[in-house]
């Protein structure tokens, strides 16, 4: 068999998204996921939990238990329907679908998620970035202009953007939201870190899709996303998503998750902690750039991007390089918030480069 004869040919020029291979014993703060686990008391009960799904049986995300929890933890309107995904993934991918017209355009700002980009290309859609200004803020003109000009069928924002980790202006991202003619979805990735959010709005305006995620708050393998609109665009979703799209053991995990508020929001608040005791300590570095981050992670603009990653490599904490993945972010790195230890350990290699 020759796949060259049978493989899109667009497929076969794309790159698979590499995840990093982690070595043994490394500290792993590439992938901004939550450094704290379970105690072993929450631990044992959770064992016993999953004991009872019946894994024998289909799920039925659309009816499960999780729906009625995340609606009543997160105070989502009801006026708004949800809807889940193996992952807010799987939402973007689907989203994008839903719109994949011949012509239909994506818009975002640029650099944002680069599955945005990615999934536009899978389904044969123009993909518009638009950039960023260099200290990573949106540029409103230049946005409200491409909205105008390309009447995207699909804008995404990421509210905190990724890999940046600024969160744009409220006002701004309204005003797209007003003049955007197809559906706007806001990205709420990193939500549970930041200091405004949409979810209160869903349901309520007619083209806002708000994305939401249980990964950057302790539980990113379980794989739970949703997504919040109205129950028009929630309906069309619907059609395009498996009906056992979820499984029984992640969704029961994130039932009993959910019902440990006080173990979640302890772990956000050490995290948003330690997100600025290390920017604190960063700015005794003339050498490194620093940007205002909403997220559970920073970006730092350094003199040698691959020199910083090489040497915290070398001392076994794995980050992540962004040089070279779009020019705005020239000699940038993304370092995950850790737990206070490990943070220092970040620092202590910093320092030995920079002081």
């Amino acid at each position: 068999m020759n796949t060259a004869d049978i493989v899109r040919p667009d497929i076969r020029q794309m790159k698979a998204y590499a995840v990093t291979d982690v070595p043994a014993g490394f500290l792993k703060l590439d992938a901004m996921e939550s450094p704290y686990d379970y105690p072993e008391d929450m631990r044992k009960a959770l064992g016993e939990h999953l004991t009872q799904v019946p894994i024998r049986l289909y799920p039925n995300p659309s009816t499960c238990r999780l729906l009625h929890t995340l609606r009543e933890t997160y105070a989502i309107p009801a006026e708004a329907e949800v809807v889940l995904g193996n992952g807010s993934d799987e939402l973007i991918e689907r989203l994008t679908m839903l719109v994949s017209k011949p012509g239909a355009k994506v818009l975002a700002p640029a650099p944002s998620f680069v599955m945005y980009r990615v999934n536009a290309e899978f389904f044969g859609l123009e993909f518009i970035g638009v950039p960023l200004r260099e200290d990573f803020t949106m540029d409103l003109d230049a946005m409200l202009a491409a909205v105008k000009e390309h009447q995207p069928a699909l804008v995404f924002i990421a509210y905190p953007n990724n890999p940046t980790g600024g969160r744009f202006a409220r006002e701004k991202v309204q005003a797209i939201i007003d003049a955007a003619p197809g559906i706007v979805v806001v990205d709420e990735a990193y939500g549970a870190f930041s200091s405004d959010s949409f979810l209160g709005d869903a349901g309520k305006i007619p083209n806002l899709v708000v994305l939401r995620t249980l990964s950057k708050i302790g539980f990113a393998g379980l794989r739970i996303g949703y997504a919040s609109s109205t129950p028009e665009i929630i309906g069309e979703l619907k059609k395009i998503i498996p009906p056992y799209n979820m499984n029984q053991l992640s969704l029961a995990a994130a039932e009993f998750a959910l019902q440990y508020p006080q173990f979640i929001n302890e772990n956000i608040n050490k995290l948003k902690g330690e997100r600025e005791r290390m920017r604190t300590a960063l700015h005794a570095y003339a050498a490194v750039r620093d940007f205002a981050s909403e997220a559970n992670f920073l970006t730092l603009r350094v003199p040698d991007a691959k020199a910083l990653f090489d040497k915290l490599y070398e001392n076994k904490i794995l980050i992540k390089n962004l040089h070279g993945t779009h020019p705005l972010l020239e000699q940038c790195v993304r370092i995950t918030i850790g737990t206070p230890e490990q943070n220092q350990q970040v620092l202590s290699v910093l320092a030995e480069m920079y002081a």
